[in-house]
């Protein structure tokens, strides 16, 4: 295994990691472990609130910083900790902090983590809102062209959001991304060098667990994901809109709804009488997919690689999906471990088939079987990818920094007008309250 020359590493966080709660916070664990193995002194620092579900990482020996938006205090923090590489946990983290960092480490290695582009995600959600107040979905789970690169540059090239998240990967010495579809998109479409971008799907262990229940051992439907993500509540939305169809064919089935941070809208389609069920929190997200028999995950927008969908194929749990839920996933819809449909009708009848059929089911569990071993289960493969290109990141800084000139140029313009902003917020936030005349007769 290659050597990490930093010793200590800073991770900046969008929020705490809640690995229970959504994907993110998986992936966020996974790094963490990998950067651990490393023997890495870790500090994890957030300027977010103390979330309800949130990892204990004081238990894995990692320091946890609660640190301030516009406060130089982090500048203090900055020099007393000295981290040889920084972490950016979403590009709004580099936007806020990314100038103190160049400032006050300049030699420390700086990697932007996307999660997911957001951008990506906005422009297909109002994709979906546009064909919806189209009329121009029908039967259809998704809009027509949610997948082709142009379409998506086209209307991606004139959003803001992409524009602050493209450019903070240009400002980085190296991007993370998970899927492999965005790190095509960001090079063909976008014009990204190659050695700008980094594909690490989510890393499990090199082989999956063998105890896996049978078909006859597992009961209902599961549909699972953090309510406060825009796509999975949409997902919510439409297998409401399905289920009286599923439950007609099969009348003592039940579709369990689990997810983190359920609002009252949600646990307001709670039906027991049609065996509607919003579960909410999941003490082990792991334990509920492996009861269950299929999984839903009626997905029409989103982006990145689909946590709930890997994680069933790591239990053992066949699902239904579209074609943006099985995104970067596979090499063809055939080899999913279940059905990758894009029509509600076709939705409802491979949901239905894999919940009635052992041998279709069986089938299906194989297949899970087999791409997770190809996709997922390669934890030591990728590590090892990663970790030789960040050594030669930190071997060949200088040169590789004047190789990207768009990024420096980025870097100059933009840090100096946040830098200015923020100190104006600093400065201003330490004015006296301001006195109010005494109006009083």
């Amino acid at each position: 295994m290659t050597t990490l020359l930093a010793e200590k590493v800073l991770i900046i966080g969008y929020v705490w990691p809640e690995p229970n709660s959504s994907a993110a916070g998986t992936r966020m664990m996974q790094l963490i472990h990998s950067l651990q193995a490393q023997a890495c002194e870790i500090c994890f620092a957030s300027p977010a609130k103390p979330g309800e579900h949130q990892f204990d990482l004081h238990s894995l020996g990692i320091q946890q910083q609660e640190i301030l938006l516009n406060d130089s205090s982090f500048d203090d923090f900055l020099r007393q900790f000295q981290p040889g590489l920084v972490i950016f946990d979403r590009f709004m983290m580099e936007e806020q902090f990314g100038w103190r960092v160049e400032k006050h480490c300049p030699n420390a290695l700086r990697i932007l983590n996307t999660e997911d582009l957001h951008s990506l995600r906005e422009v297909r959600q109002q994709m979906l809102k546009d064909a919806v107040k189209e009329d121009a979905l029908g039967h259809h789970l998704q809009p027509a062209l949610c997948q082709d690169s142009m379409t998506l540059f086209n209307k991606m090239s004139g959003s803001d959001l992409a524009i602050r998240e493209i450019s903070a990967i240009l400002r980085c010495d190296l991007t993370l991304m998970i899927s492999a579809f965005e790190t095509n998109l960001l090079q063909t479409a976008f014009n990204l060098a190659p050695q700008l971008l980094f594909t690490l799907p989510f890393i499990y262990p090199d082989a999956s667990p063998n105890s896996k229940p049978s078909f006859e051992n597992r009961q209902h439907f599961i549909c699972i994901g953090n309510f406060r993500h825009a796509p999975n509540w949409d997902a919510v939305l439409t297998l409401k809109h399905i289920w009286p169809q599923i439950r007609q064919a099969l009348p003592n089935a039940e579709l369990h709804i689990y997810g983190a941070y359920p609002p009252k809208k949600a646990t307001e389609l709670h039906n027991a009488k049609q065996g509607f069920y919003v579960k909410g929190w999941a003490d082990d997200a792991l334990t509920v997919v492996k009861s269950a028999k299929v999984m839903l995950a009626p997905l029409r927008f989103g982006a990145g690689i689909k946590g709930k969908l890997a994680e069933a194929m790591l239990c053992g749990t066949p699902s239904v999906t579209t074609p943006l839920g099985a995104e970067s996933m596979c090499q063809s819809i055939e080899e999913w471990n279940g059905a990758v449909v894009d029509s509600l009708d076709a939705f409802v009848e491979q949901a239905i088939a894999l919940y009635q059929n052992p041998e279709i089911w069986q089938a299906a569990q194989l297949k899970g079987d087999a791409l997770f071993e190809a996709q997922f289960a390669k934890k030591s493969f990728y590590e090892q990818a990663l970790f030789e290109r960040i050594q030669v990141l930190q071997n060949h800084l200088t040169e590789e920094r004047k190789r990207n000139f768009t990024g420096k140029m980025l870097r100059h313009h933009l840090h100096k007008s946040t830098q200015y902003m923020a100190q104006w917020i600093e400065a201003k936030n330490k004015l006296p309250p301001a006195q109010t005349p005494n109006t009083d007769p």
